[in-house]
């Protein structure tokens, strides 16, 4: 199954409850949502209602056409760092084209399947993903929790225990919200010194404005453009598949890919033209949501919704929130994004398993670069596996009572990385004058292997040996076929053995 089989209307409206929840949950990311908004637009260096108004046009549009629903997508700090000398040097309207065109791209990614290239992303490398985005998520508290006094602290631990204990009591509201709404009127009520989501920047005024990019359609403009697009374009598909698998695991069901490629496209557009900066899925948001009942399109739509309507309607209310909430919310998100299981497992998974693992959170960590890292973790599995495929292969020699016959039994497969134990298992052998080379427990894969294969039967015939080669399997004919340049007379095909 490669999508979402539920039907799109069940994905919006279910049971009366389940919709309850759906509701529930998008209000308490729209609240998450506001000071990671406001903070992203810092980051890019842009006015915050750029981030926010980001926020509310991505998380609408990408709940009636994305592929995974549940899933909560906004602006993000991973696209935030990539525009950040864009906007220095060339201005906010230059943000809005390049937004554009990577969500051109995106569209483009997702017609042409390249959501299919995630096959090649192992588990270890979603594990290194997970944890990596669960440290940042936590470290980005820190500076809320530092130089801060002690009524910060208090309001975080108890953020904390109601988040964990309401549960006890009752499921029926998200204990985010009932966090978030009881200590924002205990810090109003008793005046306490904390930092409230005011002090992140001031919160737009009103709705945002369908706009066109004030900028020239000349060449010059899409080669500055560009390379910020492509990277942009890039990041987001990938924290947005990696978080959509993700999704995927925690809710037990499945997801359309391609068609999440296409909506983050356009949901970027979108963005684009209301004054918006590009994003993507949110890792954080998406776990808040799943973990308060947000399952369905619905879920998503209203964290959109809510959002614009706090911007536009309960701004100086929501200026109000203490930051010590969300702290806790975020803390709480960390928590439970990060897989606990990978600790033990690290003893009982392959070394190899593990060191990828590892590698992919140190390199997200140390770098703050998601793509680096999952890169890092790709290459690696791939290295790993190279090796362990590589290992796979032997070559057995049998003589002949007389001495006369030698038979080389090759089994496993002859490719790029295998070729030079192939080679070496040919030097130094019996002199036969008759050789014959057993392949039907072999697989030729690639131009290196059958360089290789010439390379052997070109030395035996200069050494005055008659070499015959039989048992190709059909696959590996075709390629011998096309590529060998040794003479292939008295060569053999075979069967693909069982």
């Amino acid at each position: 199954m490669t999508g979402n089989s539920t039907p799109y209307r069940r994905q919006w409206f279910t049971d009366g409850a389940s919709m309850r929840k759906e509701l529930l949950a998008g209000i308490v990311v729209a609240l998450a949502l506001i000071p990671e908004a406001i903070g992203f637009s810092i980051i890019a260096g842009v006015d915050p209602r750029v981030g926010l108004y980001a926020s509310v046009a991505i998380a609408m549009v990408i709940a009636f056409i994305g592929g995974r629903p549940g899933m909560i997508s906004a602006a993000t700090a991973a696209v935030a760092v990539l525009v950040t000398p864009l906007v220095r040097e060339h201005g906010v309207e230059y943000l809005f084209a390049a937004t554009i065109l990577m969500g051109v791209i995106q569209a483009v990614a997702g017609l042409l399947r390249l959501d299919l290239l995630m096959q090649f992303v192992s588990r270890s490398v979603i594990t290194g993903f997970v944890n990596a985005l669960a440290i940042l998520i936590f470290l980005a508290q820190l500076p809320q929790l530092t130089n801060v006094g002690w009524q910060t602290y208090t309001m975080v631990a108890g953020g904390l225990a109601i988040i964990y204990l309401f549960p006890r009591l009752t499921k029926a509201v998200p204990s985010p919200l009932v966090a978030i709404l009881l200590l924002t009127f205990i810090s109003i009520g008793m005046g306490l010194p904390v930092n409230t989501v005011g002090d992140m920047g001031k919160l737009p005024e009103g709705l945002p404005a369908f706009a066109f990019p004030q900028v020239p359609l000349t060449l010059d403009t899409l080669r500055i453009i560009l390379p910020y697009s492509v990277t942009m374009a890039a990041v987001g598909l990938l924290e947005s598949l990696l978080t959509a698998q993700i999704v995927d695991d925690m809710t037990d069901t499945d997801s359309d890919k391609r068609r999440e490629c296409l909506g983050q496209g356009g949901a970027n557009v979108v963005s684009a033209f209301l004054g918006g900066m590009g994003g993507c899925a949110m890792i954080g948001q998406s776990v808040i949501n799943v973990t308060s009942g947000g399952r369905g399109r619905l879920s998503t739509f209203v964290a959109g919704a809510f959002l614009l309507f706090l911007l536009a309607v309960l701004g100086p209310w929501v200026g109000q929130v203490p930051m010590p909430a969300l702290v806790a919310v975020m803390i709480m998100v960390s928590i439970g994004t990060f897989s606990w299981n990978s600790i033990p497992n690290l003893r009982r998974h392959p070394p190899t398993s593990s060191v990828v693992m590892l590698v992919t959170v140190a390199v997200v960590v140390a770098t703050r670069d998601l793509s680096l890292g999952v890169l890092a973790g790709v290459l690696l599995s791939g290295i790993f596996f190279a090796g362990k495929v590589q290992r796979m292969f032997a070559v057995e020699l049998s003589l002949s009572e007389d001495g006369a016959h030698a038979t080389y039994r090759v089994t496993g497969q002859i490719f790029f990385a295998s070729v030079d134990r192939f080679t070496r298992a040919f030097q130094g052998q019996q002199r036969a004058p008759h050789v014959t080379i057993d392949v039907s427990a072999a697989h030729f894969w690639d131009i290196s292997a059958v360089a290789a294969l010439d390379k052997i039967v070109a030395r035996l015939r200069r050494e005055g040996q008659m070499v015959n080669v039989i048992g190709y399997n059909r696959a590996s004919a075709d390629i011998v076929d096309r590529f060998a340049l040794h003479d292939k007379t008295g060569v053999e095909m075979g069967t693909v053995p069982h």
